[in-house]
This record gives structure tokens, C-alpha cells and sequence, in this order.
């Protein structure tokens, strides 16, 4: 999942409805009006994603398209275009956007496009081990280690605990987690991941160790030293 989306659309409305819909699926956004900006943004911020609308002031969207795929800068582009407008969206792939969104858009359509956009991007994660603390985890032999004690984990809790080895000190949403193990579509009323946490807490201070996997109040969970 990406985790700073630059959105590049000057009608307000609409940029306001993406960035405060991101914002609450725990993404950095940044805004830009105008394509000369949005150029600006794309190189200085370096976003893992950009949300593009074609009809921009200044240079429009294809050309920024255009420009940011004369550079070495693979990051994925979604456009966002009207109705009517199949020579703009064909226009705007053949410049080397990745999808197209046509307006007006539920903000759920969007956000899977995200999602898919950042699933075929992602780089392949390392084999080697991961260590935490004192915590030790082999994604070759799936095995889990604290201090040297073998944890016996089911296929799910190995999955939980490996997302977490992988983002170490950082904060993970409830939606990021149900989209990377249990994928979007899963009911997001679910106490699933509660469950799983403390399955995992359960065994990582089976012989009393310190707890690494806190949660974080209203916002999700974080794997971190006291």
C-alpha cells in the first residue's frame, strides 16, 4: 500500500472529497492545483502514487503524464477524466497512466483502484530475515523466534506478524491491515484483527517478554520497544 499519494486536480470539490477520504484510510496526501505544481511535487515529494485529472490549468494532465515518463520515476499514475472523454482516456494510457478513473466516482472504486495500482507496483519483499528487538523472523522457512524461543504460529498469525516485521515503529490502520491479510472485500465490522493481536501477544510473551505489539488508540496497531 502506498503511503504518500500526491493529487494533482484543481477543482476543489473534488480534491477536497479525495484528500479527506485518504486521509481517514491513513494515507499522506498532498495537493496540487496545477499541473506546474504538481510537476514540482512529483520530483521534490517523490510519491508512491498520483491521482492526475486531465483538465488542469496550465500544462494539463497528459502532458504532466508525458513529462514525469520521460524520467526514471516509476511511480503509478491514476487519471481521472470525464464522462465523454474516451480520446482523453486512451490519450492519457498511451502517455503511460496506469488506469483511469471516469468522474464522478464513488470514493470505494477509487480506493480499490489505489489498491490494485499499488499490488502490481510493489517491489518483491526480501527472503532474508527479518529481526526486531529481540524478536527473529525467516520468511523463507516462515519459522519465529524470540530470544532464541521457537513460536509455533498459524498460517494467519505468521502473515500478521511479518506485515508488522516489515514496518517496524510504524503505525498500522485497522483498513491497511484487513487490506494486506484478509484483502478489501473482508467485513470491516469484524473484530478479526483484535482476535489475531492477541493470539499474537499471547505468544510472543509466553515466557514473559516485554510487549513489542501495542496498539495505538482509534487508530491501529504499531510494533515497537517500549
Amino acid at each position: 500500500m502506498p503511503d504518500k499519494i500526491l493529487v494533482i486536480e484543481d477543482e476543489e470539490r473534488i480534491y477536497d472529497f479525495i484528500e479527506r477520504g485518504l486521509k481517514h484510510e491513513g494515507y499522506q496526501v498532498l495537493v496540487a492545483v496545477d499541473g506546474e505544481t504538481g510537476l514540482e511535487k512529483t520530483f521534490s515529494a517523490l510519491p508512491d502514487l498520483i491521482i492526475l485529472d486531465i483538465m488542469l490549468p496550465g500544462i494539463d494532465g497528459l502532458n504532466v503524464c508525458r513529462q514525469i515518463r520521460e524520467t526514471e520515476l516509476q511511480v503509478p499514475i491514476l487519471m481521472l477524466t470525464a464522462k465523454d472523454a474516451v480520446p482523453d482516456r486512451v490519450a492519457g494510457l498511451e502517455m503511460g497512466a496506469d488506469d483511469y478513473l471516469v468522474k464522478p466516482f464513488a470514493f470505494e472504486e477509487l480506493l480499490a483502484r489505489i489498491r490494485a495500482l499499488s499490488r502490481r507496483r510493489a517491489p518483491i519483499e526480501s527472503d532474508a530475515p527479518l529481526i526486531f528487538a529481540d524478536l527473529w523472523l525467516d520468511p523463507s522457512t516462515r519459522m519465529a523466534e524470540r530470544n532464541g524461543r521457537n513460536i509455533e504460529l498459524t498460517a494467519k498469525e505468521y502473515d500478521l506478524l511479518e506485515l508488522f516485521m516489515r514496518h517496524p515503529k510504524q503505525v498500522l490502520t485497522r483498513n491497511q491491515i484487513y487490506d494486506r491479510i484478509w484483502g478489501y472485500d473482508f467485513g470491516g465490522e469484524s473484530n478479526i484483527i483484535e482476535v489475531y493481536v492477541r493470539y499474537l501477544r499471547a505468544k510472543l510473551e509466553a515466557m514473559g517478554e516485554i510487549r513489542l505489539l501495542h496498539t495505538v488508540r482509534c487508530v491501529g496497531y504499531a510494533l515497537r520497544e517500549p
